[in-house]
């Protein structure tokens, strides 16, 4: 008889999926290169079959971070839930992560060595929601979704507060929220293209929401649920009390686990 596998088949579809649009994205940066625009779902300034492929992308880092939370909880189920071990292996892994964007990741962009300027993009930012969920684990279950669910929900109230490049905050709130330019010793740039701060929230509501998705039949555990999870946690579509309420409802089976 054949090994069964022990990994959820909708997670990895549903991971498959994203990564596939994510694909068509990058495809419609590299043949629209000469056709830049302000924003490429505005279809005032915007090609109908451009903005579709742009807007297809939307759920992909969401949908990404989201099932990396859920996949730290699952994987720490096999290993018994031993919670020390999993915020090992979270922090290990977001350090290898943070570690590949600014060699491999950052050369690919470039083809500069040493470079001059390092754009902290998603990879980044996976790896820095991976450390922070590391500590954030040890919070009681119902406490990592309440500031997940505050983080995600309440963002975008700070969108207004911004850091003078001056300030001895600027490189701590550029890291966090406010997409920016951090300079170092010797012309040396960062560019903060995802800051991670909603990445955080996304990625703790993941773990949370992983028990009620453990819990539910094989049968039921489509890309579906997953999907409709995953788009409530797009950080700049979660402004809303209401989401945040269908958010807890939703999580709250998993949280008393």
């Amino acid at each position: 008889m054949a090994p069964t596998s022990s990994r959820l088949a909708a997670v990895d579809a549903l991971r498959g999926l994203v990564m596939m649009l994510m694909v068509v994205d990058h495809l419609r940066e590299f043949f629209f290169l000469h056709a830049q625009v302000a924003d490429p779902v505005n279809l005032a300034v915007t090609p109908t079959a451009l903005a579709l492929t742009r807007f297809a992308s939307h759920p992909c880092a969401p949908v990404f971070v989201f099932l990396a939370g859920m996949s730290a909880w699952l994987s720490g189920q096999k290993q018994g839930g031993d919670r020390r071990g999993v915020s090992a292996h979270l922090f290990k892994r977001g350090l290898f992560l943070v570690a590949l964007e600014l060699t491999v990741v950052n050369f690919a962009w470039t083809f500069t060595f040493p470079p001059t300027t390092v754009y902290l993009q998603v990879i980044w930012a996976i790896g820095l929601s991976m450390i922070a969920l590391a500590g954030l684990i040890w919070l009681p279950r119902g406490g990592l979704l309440a500031v997940s669910l505050m983080i995600v929900a309440g963002h975008n109230l700070l969108t207004d507060a911004q850091v003078a490049p001056d300030s001895s905050w600027h490189a701590l709130w550029a890291v966090l929220h406010q997409r920016d330019w951090i300079v170092l010793a010797d012309g040396l740039r960062l560019r903060t293209s995802y800051p991670v701060l909603a990445w955080i929230g996304v990625i703790g509501l993941g773990y949370a929401f992983a028990p009620a998705y453990a819990r539910r039949s094989p049968g039921a555990r489509g890309p579906g649920c997953v999907v409709l999870a995953a788009r409530r946690c797009k950080p700049d579509r979660l402004g809303g009390a209401a989401h945040a309420q269908r958010l807890w409802r939703a999580a709250t089976l998993g949280a008393r686990s």
